[in-house]
């Protein structure tokens, strides 16, 4: 997720939240840009009141960041010092973070372009510029930038824990694809003799050890009946029927090239979903442990569709401290859920946010999507939608978009989700939905 450059409407941080106003903010003794660089920093420094800008580069050591900070400290009398930099997370951010006497501004790397893109059209850029533009933008606009302010510990980790399975899951998702496409180029029978869930332990298994038909064919069937067993698939309709493909499969291709590189890219594919599979395992014990000492898990837990997954993510998105979405419109205007609506002259155009916290929108897309199979006022609204007009997708978002005022309230008020008590109040507030499940069969209103 990018970091945040205004109030609401794009992107932040899921662990920071909004700090004071300018009209509330302490009185900076100074102010800083820093132009992030992998082994070195360009610094930009302006004293309050002055007008003469100090330029210094600063190494990305431990030891070099803590002489620094400690000498704003001693220079500045422990004064509150300003920070505007371009990182939303990392090395650099991790140090500055623990000093009280440090606001810190992130900002979305693209601020910083467009301005640069504005005052140099030559493209011509270096750190030193890009400091002193950041400088500019924390002088001159900082009532539209956000103050980084971390969420507890809990919810720090539980955000770091979530957004690294999902790239895992990603990566899953990824080398599947891979080794689907792999295997229909040769050894299409093995989608159905390895099991139709390719990431399974007995997919990887069976693919490693028969990356080819030949190799399958030369396997008696009491040993291929004696691996089944060993992987807990013991119908036996089901291995009859894969003993049958076994004996009766015909060859995609008897190219001896083709056959030789893929089997070896198969091999490698099932070796690394192999691998996949118990990373995925910690990071998810790892996760529940963590969400079952949340100080807000009975009311993410208590909504249809989180579940496991979605849960913790739903917690991490809101975060615990209340001031950080004042309102029930700030969620959906930075998480992406709700429509941008751009009009010029006479013309009007309503279309789906760009900038935005993509995996925050991905997390209340499904969570939205979740619901449907659990929650009966939320699949008649989503089929209100699609009569309606509105695509799948579109569909989606209007539900996720009012899930997410249903969550801002529960939140605000620190309970739980109650389907019974919201059904209720549909009566006053959406008869039409209120009729529409009144009218739905029993067996449907009850899943």
């Amino acid at each position: 997720m990018n970091m945040s450059t205004t109030k609401h409407d794009t992107d932040k941080s899921s662990s920071a939240v909004a700090a004071p106003g300018p009209a509330s903010e302490p009185h900076f003794a100074a102010f800083i840009a820093i132009d992030w660089g992998d082994e070195k920093h360009a610094v930009a420094l302006r004293v309050a009141g002055q007008t003469q800008t100090e330029h210094t580069t600063l190494e990305q050591k431990p030891q070099a960041l803590t002489e620094w900070i400690a000498g704003l400290r001693q220079r500045f009398a422990g004064g509150t010092v300003a920070v505007i930099l371009e990182q939303k997370r990392g090395a650099l951010l991790y140090a500055l973070q623990p000093h009280e006497h440090l606001v810190i501004y992130p900002v979305n790397p693209q601020m910083s372009a467009k301005f640069r893109q504005a005052f140099y059209p030559s493209g011509a850029k270096d750190d030193p510029t890009d400091a002193d533009l950041q400088l500019d933008i924390l002088l001159h606009h900082r009532d539209r930038l956000t103050a980084w302010r971390p969420d507890d510990a809990t919810t720090r980790q539980l955000s770091l824990l979530v957004e690294g399975r999902r790239r895992f899951v990603a990566d899953q998702v990824r080398v599947t694809n891979r080794l689907r496409d792999a295997l229909k180029s040769y050894f299409p029978q093995a989608l159905e003799l390895a099991g139709e869930d390719l990431t399974s332990l007995m997919a990887c298994a069976f693919l490693q050890k028969w990356p080819s038909l030949a190799a399958l064919q030369q396997v008696k069937p009491a040993a291929l009946r004696k691996f089944y067993y060993a992987h807990h698939s013991r119908s036996e309709e089901l291995i009859a029927q894969r003993l049958k493909l076994q004996a009766q499969a015909q060859p995609l291709t008897t190219d001896a090239a083709i056959i030789a590189a893929q089997s070896l890219l198969v091999q490698s594919l099932a070796q690394e979903l192999a691998t996949l599979n118990p990373v995925l395992a910690r990071y998810e014990k790892q996760i529940a442990q963590l969400f079952a000492t949340h100080t807000d898990f009975a009311l993410w837990d208590s909504f249809p569709g989180a579940g496991p997954a979605l849960g913790p993510r739903l917690a991490v998105a809101w975060g615990t401290q209340r001031d950080r979405f004042p309102d029930p419109q700030a969620m959906p205007c930075f998480s992406g859920i709700a429509p941008v609506k751009e009009a010029s002259g006479k013309q009007l155009w309503i279309h789906v946010r760009w900038a935005c916290p993509k995996f925050l929108r991905q997390t209340f897309h499904e969570m939205a999507k979740c619901s449907l199979k659990g929650c009966a006022w939320a699949l008649c609204y989503y089929q209100m939608q699609i009569e309606r007009g509105k695509g799948h997708h579109a569909a989606i978002r209007a539900l996720a978009f009012k899930w997410q005022r249903i969550m801002w309230r529960c939140w605000q008020d620190h309970l739980p989700y109650e389907d019974a008590k919201y059904v209720a109040s549909l009566k006053r507030s959406a008869r039409d939905l209120y009729a529409r499940l009144s009218a739905a069969p029993a067996k449907e209103r009850c899943e």
